[in-house]
């Protein structure tokens, strides 16, 4: 079989999926922290849960109702609301809250980033133009 006759066959079988999204990510992640924790307990569910999680990441990954994928991947990102940096980038997340303070805005409660340790600030806010003073 050639090179490029393999690679072939696997992007005409991929035509039409989408591929890895956030929540097929994290369920694989998911499954293999499971494995691993089961490695030191040994807990039959443990492994079933770890195997079932893994099938549905697999399942996600090779679907063609994208329609539906998509719809479920915004609602799950939706769920980790703000906790949604620390899973994508956790040290760019850790450098963010050392740096900026995030505040809400009195009237129309938009997040606002000021950075930390320049005293009282006096900040607009960028939705409605409301000004408001923040110690950062």
């Amino acid at each position: 079989m050639a090179s490029g006759d393999w690679q072939r066959k696997v992007a005409e079988w991929l035509r039409g999926r989408r591929g890895p999204d956030d929540l097929a990510v994290f369920c694989v992640n998911l499954a293999m922290v499971l494995v691993l924790v089961n490695v030191f307990v040994h807990v039959w569910a443990l492994a079933i849960a770890a195997l079932a999680i893994l099938v549905y990441g697999m399942f996600r990954i090779q679907s063609k109702n994208l329609g539906a994928r998509a719809r479920e991947n915004e609602a799950f990102l939706r769920a980790l609301g703000p906790a949604r940096p620390w899973f994508q980038n956790p040290r760019a997340a850790w450098g963010e809250l050392r740096a900026y303070k995030h505040v809400r805005c009195s009237s129309c409660k938009q997040r606002v980033r000021v950075p930390r340790g320049k005293g009282r600030l006096r900040v607009t806010c960028p939705r409605c133009k409301t000004k408001f003073e923040v110690r950062s």
